[in-house]
């Protein structure tokens, strides 16, 4: 599929107020931040994204961070949004954080789900694979995909997040996202862009307990880009804490929002 323009990233904006732009992880699509989104709309004007080649966006080669960040641009040029909040998680944060780092004043607050400004090991090859090969065997029943990627991903909630990308087609099942410029995009996906830059407006980094993503080490980056960040951990929860504990993740987020 040819690159369409930026602008064009699909979304789903619900709720009346101040904007709010949600970016989802790796996998990922706005319907995962269903639960958040509909109860930060009695407050404010929420729209969750689908970044590129995730959801129902378009699909393109390229896959860096500085790429996906001009796409959020131009979506809030695109819905005249006037300073939005930036939320995002995992891969989305980082989306969020070089938004923030590159164009610092048309953003008025930034909220990072467990993930920090830094380099990880780069992973999920395996996984990656595993999808390739579903996508090769066109499955005709939505079980015989969770079985092929059982041996790769054991964990139930992370294989339901994944099949949350098949689609039907044909009487076959075929996935939605852009596994193959995924799969050549993991190492850049696992960095974070060299930015001369820093974002000097609030900003929340929210930890799961559970989750090793952001560290002690990790805060010297974090306080250097973003001298204002505030630290939240959620108790009892891991990589998602959006929804392994959806009331105790918004009793962090919301009264920072309202502050």
């Amino acid at each position: 599929m040819s690159p369409e323009p930026a602008s064009s990233l699909a979304c789903r904006d619900i709720g009346q107020g101040a904007a709010v732009i949600i970016l989802h992880g790796l996998f990922g699509s706005s319907r995962n931040w269903q639960t958040i989104a509909r109860r930060l709309a009695d407050r404010y004007r929420v729209v969750s994204v689908d970044l590129r080649n995730h959801g129902d966006s378009p699909h393109a080669a390229e896959m860096g961070y500085r790429a996906m960040a001009a796409d959020v641009c131009a979506l809030a040029d695109r819905l005249a949004l006037p300073r939005p909040v930036l939320i995002g998680h995992s891969m989305g944060g980082k989306v969020a954080m070089t938004a923030a780092l590159v164009q610092p004043v048309r953003w008025r607050m930034l909220a990072v789900v467990d993930i920090a400004p830094v380099s990880y090991p780069v992973g999920f090859a395996e996984l990656v694979d595993a999808m390739l090969a579903v996508a090769a065997s066109a499955p005709s029943r939505r079980m015989q995909a969770e079985e092929m990627l059982r041996a790769a991903e054991p964990d139930p909630a992370v294989r339901n997040l994944l099949l949350h990308n098949l689609v039907a087609r044909d009487g076959r099942y075929a996935w939605r996202i852009n596994l193959p410029a995924i799969r050549d995009a993991l190492p850049e996906i696992a960095g974070f862009p060299d930015i001369d830059g820093r974002f000097d407006g609030p900003v929340l980094f929210v930890r799961g307990e559970r989750s090793r993503a952001i560290l002690p080490e990790h805060e010297p980056n974090i306080r250097a880009l973003f001298p204002r960040a505030r630290m939240v951990t959620i108790a009892g929860a891991g990589h998602w804490p959006h929804a392994d504990a959806p009331e105790a993740f918004l009793g962090a987020l919301a009264p920072w929002l309202a502050g």
